[in-house]
């Protein structure tokens, strides 16, 4: 379908990073998981699980600009509906954020953690909403919002894997 085959390299790299991205998450947590001494449930499902999430978005995003739609407002559906559901699932872990006692989320946390990605998948529902009357902004936004999820999942990843080296191991070990 016109419009997607310009796209076709941006998705590969993206869809492959981001796969490549949620093997390592796992790898780190099992590592860390080996402390059971640092165990915190309820943060993790706070920061730790969304950033496998906004991984697994980036692809399936990915992977849902390379199928091969008959009609655009098809495809505006689909990431629609991944707009929709990570909308929705950001509230679930801003509620999670504030329920958690483990750990006490300052400014950044809350932008990178919680209005980033919440902002990313509102603006892919949103998109798909203007789709049909702006093809090449909604498939700009999409790919944006792709490559932002990817770059929030990274920061993420690093910030819970240094505040457990540097901070929890450490505490721990005084």
């Amino acid at each position: 379908m016109a419009g997607f085959e310009e796209w076709e390299s941006f998705y590969v790299i993206v869809g492959a990073a981001a796969g490549a991205l949620i093997g390592l998450q796992f790898v780190v947590m099992t590592l860390i998981a080996e402390r059971p001494q640092l165990a915190a449930p309820d943060a993790g499902a706070a920061f730790a699980t969304p950033t496998v999430v906004h991984f697994g978005a980036a692809l399936l995003l990915s992977a849902l600009q390379r199928v091969p739609w008959h009609e655009f407002e098809t495809a505006a559906l689909a990431w629609g509906l991944v707009g929709l559901a990570g909308t929705v699932y950001m509230v679930i872990v801003g509620l999670r954020m504030r329920r958690q006692r483990h750990y006490q989320p300052d400014w950044e946390d809350w932008i990178f953690h919680l209005a980033l990605p919440l902002l990313s998948y509102a603006a892919l529902a949103l998109s798909a909403l203007l789709a049909h009357a702006h093809p090449e902004e909604a498939l700009l936004t999409v790919a944006a919002m792709t490559l932002v999820l990817l770059f929030i999942g990274i920061h993420n990843s690093w910030d819970t894997i240094a505040y457990n080296v540097f901070v929890r191991m450490r505490d721990s070990d005084s």
